[in-house]
């Protein structure tokens, strides 16, 4: 299923929700993306952003979705993309977004790494903006 037409048919309200109205293996693939982000950003909450499923710890921290032939992990900075360019290579990419091959099993190492990567990026805007109500 292409998370464009689900989100045309069927407004989700969970990621539970939306992981379970997919395919078998994408439902195998969201799940293993999903745990893994829940385990580098334990303090995460996961949501629906756009009719995509999310995680929010000051503010989004990635977004992902099921497409038909691949899972698209939106960490949503050009930033990751560069700094982890890398590790990368063998995946599509395109600015804040990669799309990780339904045939493949997720990297969730590397998710692992990217997501405490946004993490501290969410951190330090949110310390930043403590600052300058401070003053």
């Amino acid at each position: 299923m292409d998370s464009s037409n689900a989100s045309n048919k069927i407004r989700f309200h969970s990621v539970e929700e939306y992981i379970a109205a997919q395919p078998p293996l994408a439902q195998q693939r969201l799940q293993e993306l999903s745990d893994a982000v829940a385990e580098a950003a334990p303090l995460a909450a996961p949501v629906i952003s756009y009719n995509m499923p999310a995680y929010k710890y000051h503010g989004i921290v990635v977004y992902f979705a099921a497409h038909t032939r691949h899972i698209g992990f939106y960490p949503g900075a050009n930033a990751v993309t560069q700094m982890f360019a890398d590790e990368l290579v063998g995946y599509e990419t395109a600015k804040g977004t990669i799309r990780f091959p339904m045939d493949q099993p997720v990297p969730v190492d590397l998710v692992r790494q990217i997501v405490r990567f946004r993490v501290a990026e969410n951190e330090a805007r949110a310390e930043a903006k403590r600052k300058v109500r401070r003053q």
